[in-house]
């Protein structure tokens, strides 16, 4: 016969996973939500938590459920647009064999985000946070990290001797690049596209430097 306490365990445990659930739930909503409606009101205004809560077609009780104020979830609007751009470019960089082809489809990928469609939303939620670029300035950070990591591999066949620095270094540039795109309003060109990515692959660490330094 099942004790007791195993039937209370079981009970909370299938309980507390269908919160989860639909707690995720109601976070993702959130976050749609919240991307929607900036990207409508653009730079011109910043909403309000009841405009966001509105939209999701949830309680103010849902939002603090999971959100401490509207900064954190700008906060997470940052993490979740950075994720789906990490994603966007390792599903460009799958297409191509040659390592220096993936490496300039990981930079179209990244500047593909100036593009007049995509910046609108970009600068909406970078301006909500506390200016446009502002975001991107910070360096890697939640943006550059997950997309330095996505190039290790590569820079490992291009013959980088430190290809988690060079990887962090490298994505600095493309994120930086990003940010003046987008504070002048211009989409990248192929040629833009070209020059990043040459820049990018002449930075890569010798092995002689390596060595050197080792040596030293």
């Amino acid at each position: 016969m099942e004790r007791t306490d195993d039937v209370a365990a079981r009970i909370a445990k299938k309980t507390l996973a269908k919160r989860g659930a639909d707690y995720a739930d109601e976070v993702r909503r959130l976050l749609d939500a919240a991307l929607t409606v900036m990207t409508a009101g653009g730079i011109a205004a910043r909403p309000r938590v009841a405009d966001i809560v509105a939209a999701a077609e949830l309680s103010n009780d849902a939002f603090y459920r999971h959100f401490p104020s509207k900064d954190a979830l700008v906060a997470a609007l940052l993490e979740d647009g950075a994720e789906r751009l990490a994603r966007y470019a390792a599903h460009q960089m799958d297409k191509e064999s040659d390592p220096r082809e993936r490496m300039r489809s990981w930079v179209a990928a990244i500047l593909a985000q100036a593009d007049e469609r995509a910046a609108a939303a970009t600068l909406a939620v970078l301006w909500n946070a506390a200016g446009p670029g502002l975001a991107l300035e910070a360096g890697p950070g939640v943006v550059g990290s997950a997309l330095a990591t996505l190039l290790r591999d590569t820079l490992v066949e291009l013959g980088s001797a430190a290809p988690d620095s060079d990887a962090l270094s490298i994505a600095h540039v493309a994120v930086g690049t990003l940010a003046d795109l987008l504070r002048q309003r211009s989409g990248p060109t192929d040629a833009e596209v070209d020059r990043i990515t040459a820049f990018c692959l002449r930075a890569l660490t010798p092995a002689a430097v390596v060595s050197g330094a080792e040596g030293a």
